[in-house]
């Protein structure tokens, strides 16, 4: 094919709706790949800190800023701390994930009866009102205790099911440079690093920093008006 069809065929493509449509799906795909991307949770794994039915936002460009579409880093200026709760990639499956961050490189970690032990400091924990978080879990709340963990400069609340309890002891171990210790707030219900262990650097997305909007699935996923623009602890 001669220059002269090529150019009249790039010419005719650009004044099509598919180019319109290509370069739309380039521009968002982009956006969301790189700078800011928002995602439905399947999972009560982060009960009561995020809800089933819960569509959060994320911030890609807490910590760095990567190529469109691959891991690959162009500049870096942070790094995840402790209590940040992000999107990863878990290295068991790939599966996405979300969870919080518990310990960072270097950190010393274990559990003694459900509760952190960090760099030999055991964690503090108090156990809390569990009034709201019934009111907003409703039937998920049946069998859970809600306490407030004091991570180091970060504090939420966690769940834990002491009828399910899984994995309360283990440890101690020690947090390779370049990788994070991930849980879930419902500590008794989340697979997490326990399991599958350490999370690269390289596969932490981004920083969960609100639930833009929230649908009750269990109520004809009916809106949570009280969740709508919430920012995380």
């Amino acid at each position: 094919m001669t220059a002269r069809p090529l150019a009249r065929n790039w010419r005719r493509l650009r004044r099509s709706w598919l180019f319109s449509l290509l370069v739309m799906v380039l521009v968002v795909g982009g956006f969301r790949s790189a700078v800011a991307d928002w995602h439905d949770v399947p999972t009560g794994s982060m009960r009561p800190t995020i809800l089933v039915g819960d569509r959060i936002f994320v911030n890609k460009l807490a910590y760095d800023l990567k190529i469109p579409f691959t891991k690959v880093r162009l500049a870096s200026w942070d790094d995840p701390a402790r209590g940040d709760v992000v999107i990863c990639t878990s290295p068991a499956d790939g599966a996405r994930l979300v969870k919080r961050v518990v310990a960072v490189p270097g950190d010393e970690i274990a559990m003694r009866e459900g509760k952190l032990i960090l760099n030999g400091r055991p964690v503090d924990y108090r156990r809390t009102d569990p009034e709201p978080w019934v009111t907003a879990l409703g039937p998920e709340a049946e069998g859970l205790e809600f306490f407030t963990e004091e991570l180091p400069g970060r504090s939420h609340v966690v769940a834990m099911t002491p009828a399910r309890a899984n994995a309360r002891d283990w440890g101690p171990v020690r947090v390779p440079e370049g990788q994070f210790f991930m849980m879930g707030d419902n500590r008794d219900q989340s697979a997490d690093s326990r399991y599958f262990g350490f999370i690269p650097r390289r596969d932490v997305a981004g920083r969960v920093t609100g639930v833009a909007l929230s649908l009750d699935r269990d109520h004809g996923w009916t809106p949570r008006w009280s969740r709508f623009g919430r920012g995380l602890i």
